[in-house]
């Protein structure tokens, strides 16, 4: 066995060998080496976008936190102003409805002083009808003092 016949033989089957893997196991090997970059790149890429728009959400979230809590404080004021003016429009209410009630009143014993003054009227124009015509049957004819009478009585009424 020839020292140098191993050598180039060796050498040649190395060749052979790389040239093998070169041409049919090195390109499926740098295709799934790509591939694998290109689905880490693609990873990493999502990542970004995810971090990305979890901050674009949390801030969007913020912005309509602060929105819902402005909205509410001007809920909360519009019905603190609506109770208020309720309140208002009640009371004012209430003074009207108590100044028709106090008129009502008002006229109300304005009507009975008038018919108690018309009641005695009547009963003191009776009771000076009545005493006139006792003094008159007993000193003239009531015949002829009948108008008399009727004037007195109209005046008195």
């Amino acid at each position: 066995m020839n020292i140098n016949f191993t050598l180039v033989s060796q050498a040649i089957a190395f060749s052979v060998f790389i040239w093998f893997t070169i041409k049919f196991v090195w390109p499926h090997l740098l295709r799934a080496i790509e591939e694998r970059q290109k689905q880490i790149a693609d990873g990493l890429a999502a990542g970004e976008r995810g971090k990305k728009e979890l901050e674009l959400a949390s801030q969007r979230s913020l912005e309509v936190l602060k929105e819902a809590k402005q909205r509410a404080s001007e809920i909360v004021i519009q019905a603190e102003k609506r109770a208020a003016d309720i309140v208002e429009e009640a009371k004012a209410n209430a003074r009207v409805e108590g100044d028709k009630i106090l008129a009502g009143a008002k006229a109300e014993i304005q009507h009975e002083v008038f018919g108690a003054r018309e009641a005695l009227r009547q009963q003191v124009a009776s009771l000076a009808v009545q005493g006139a015509t006792k003094i008159l049957r007993r000193e003239v004819n009531p015949k002829v003092h009948a108008d008399l009478l009727s004037s007195i009585e109209a005046e008195l009424k």
